[in-house]
């Protein structure tokens, strides 16, 4: 028997009546070094449960590899810190997650493969899935509640209703939880739309809705499509996320509390997303195509109760008082701000070009047309197509079906131009100055698509690349792995602009380490590592404008900053700072 069950109108928590009030906060977002500290500023908001999802692509991304459970990865440990702060844990284990993650959690050797029907009953979809859980559940089963762990529901897929109406899909993840031996409460969760909730449920598992307004609405669709059972917000929209190029999405907290009222007044059990945002490291963004592709930037602060950095904001002192009105809160200060670095100025003052090192970095594959990104087995990052030009002068390059996802275009090492799928581009006027020439596209992909049909979308090139209406052939395509840089030949800078990509690197100097944020002006775009530690991308085209920067991640005395910037610059100089930017908001 799970130790969570339902009443015809709330939950018993073994056997005692118990509402949750949850907040989402996502392990694989935060630094391993300050989950306590988060898990303890969720406690003392009021909450008495917290939700994560569980990111399949990083846990396993090699289909017969080990399951990864150790770093940022330890869902072990992070169960543990939680019981240990007397919070209880809801899982969301996807398979599919969306959270604005990099292919919405599906690992890329899955989604690659254009036969398999993703989320849906296709045996070599549920095979690899089954696979899957043969190995992580094993792991999370002294965690559950009846093994006397904190984890007290599972979900069962996610959203499934917007996506497909495949029962037999949902039937097959329930009875493989079960037959692993997880016997918590499951629950689905959908917008709460009739639609939605009709495909996306399962009968003998708890409905459950997502919504961010209208609760009076929202909650009355929730009785209308299941009349008995507790009411529950499993995802309470509390702010959103950001794209590259668009606002920095800001909720008042005033009005976000006042539909928390609503909703905790009406009786409902509620998941606030997000309770703690935190920020997608790395190559770990995703990215959203509607009409067309929109990459999510690197922060995922969400205007979250608790901020990117872990400071309690507006939202979580508004909310703290929510709570109290309803159950009771811990007799405790609020936490205050942590401590931030004072500023410090980093000079770059050596650097790398990228282009000349990518023999060293990977080889490359002989090809006659290019090849995707998935193809070379890159799953994040960057590749570096070469090829020559068969004559000279003036001509059209056109890339056959585009690129994916933002391709930078060099003749003879000089760039000439910049495509990107966001603009749909798939043609660049070049001058070609001789025959033979050597022409290099330096593609990034921006992030896996996270949600609807267009998840698995290939990057790279993406079909033949033609000059003048003649196809070229003959090309070197390579992998660009980022993963260790120690081997990268740093030089003196020199006083030479900087007019191609390449690797900028300096050290600054830190007394007691400390939170702070990077800021790069009159730098363009590219990547940020502090002692190795891959803090994410960078672009001048906002909203974002600096990093977070987890003080675990700097250490007493001298630390190192590298910048991997793929366009021309004339800046040496960055900024570590006490204040994040995540540029102009936008209201809603």
């Amino acid at each position: 028997m799970p130790a969570l069950t339902t009443t015809s109108d709330g939950f018993l928590l073994h056997g005692e009546p118990f509402r949750i009030i949850s907040g989402a906060l996502h392990y694989f977002r935060v630094h391993p070094g300050l989950w306590s500290d988060r898990l303890r500023k969720a406690r003392l908001m009021g909450l008495n449960t917290v939700e994560t999802y569980i990111p399949w692509n990083h846990h396993q991304p090699v289909p017969e590899g080990p399951l990864v459970l150790d770093g940022f990865l330890d869902l072990p440990r992070f169960l543990r810190l939680a019981q240990d702060e007397g919070l209880r844990v809801l899982l969301r284990p996807g398979p599919f997650i969306c959270a604005e993650w990099d292919g919405g959690g599906l690992p890329d050797w899955l989604t690659s493969d254009p036969d398999i029907r993703l989320r849906t009953s296709d045996p070599r979809f549920t095979g690899a899935v089954d696979r899957y859980l043969d190995l992580l559940l094993p792991a999370l089963r002294p965690h559950m509640a009846q093994a006397g762990g904190p984890v007290i529901a599972v979900q069962v897929e996610n959203e499934y209703g917007a996506y497909g109406d495949d029962s037999a899909y949902l039937k097959h993840l329930a009875d493989a939880f079960r037959s692993r031996g997880v016997e918590e409460l499951l629950f689905t969760c959908d917008q709460a739309d009739p639609g939605h909730l009709a495909t996306g449920s399962l009968p003998g598992v708890l409905t459950t809705g997502t919504f961010g307004s209208r609760v009076e609405q929202s909650l009355g669709r929730l009785r209308e499509h299941r009349p008995e059972g507790p009411l529950f917000c499993a995802e309470f929209w509390i702010g959103w996320f950001d794209h590259w190029g668009g606002p920095h999405h800001v909720r008042d907290a005033a009005d976000a509390a006042a539909d928390l009222d609503r909703l905790l007044s009406a009786g409902a059990s509620v998941n606030i997303y997000m309770f703690h945002g935190g920020t997608n490291f790395g190559f770990s963004n995703g990215a959203n195509h509607k009409h067309a592709y929109t990459p999510t930037v690197t922060s995922y602060d969400y205007d979250a109760a608790l901020t990117e950095c872990g400071d309690p904001g507006p939202k979580y002192h508004a909310f703290r008082e929510v709570i109290a009105r309803h159950v009771t809160v811990p007799d405790e200060p609020v936490p205050p701000p942590g401590p931030k670095l004072p500023p410090v100025p980093v000079e770059l003052d050596s650097r790398a070009a990228l282009l000349p090192l990518a023999g060293s970095l990977a080889a490359a594959v002989r090809t006659d047309v290019p090849v995707t990104m998935d193809e070379l087995g890159q799953r994040t990052g960057y590749a570096l197509y070469r090829t020559t030009l068969p004559a000279d002068g003036d001509g059209l390059l056109h890339f056959a079906r585009g690129v994916g996802d933002r391709a930078q275009v060099f003749v003879d090492g000089a760039p000439v131009g910049v495509l990107e799928s966001e603009r749909h581009d798939e043609s660049l006027p070049v001058r070609v100055p001789r025959p033979g020439a050597t022409l290099e596209v330096l593609v990034e992909n921006m992030g896996g698509v996270n949600y609807g049909p267009r998840i698995g979308a290939p990057k790279g090139l993406l079909g033949p690349v033609s000059f003048n209406g003649t196809d070229l052939t003959g090309w070197d395509c390579r992998p660009l792995p980022l993963d260790d840089l120690e081997a990268v030949p740093f030089a003196p800078a020199g006083d030479a602009a900087v007019t191609v990509p390449a690797f900028h690197r300096g050290t600054f100097d830190v007394g007691t380490p400390a939170d702070a944020f990077l800021s790069l002006p009159g730098w363009s775009k590219g990547q940020a590592w502090v002692n190795g530690f891959h803090l994410g991308r960078y672009w001048n085209r906002g909203p974002q404008r600096t990093l977070y920067v987890p003080a675990p991640v700097l250490r007493p005395g001298s630390n190192e900053l590298v910048l991997l910037e793929l366009h021309g610059t004339t800046a040496t100089r960055a900024l570590l700072t006490d204040t994040p930017d995540l540029g102009p908001e936008n209201t809603w």
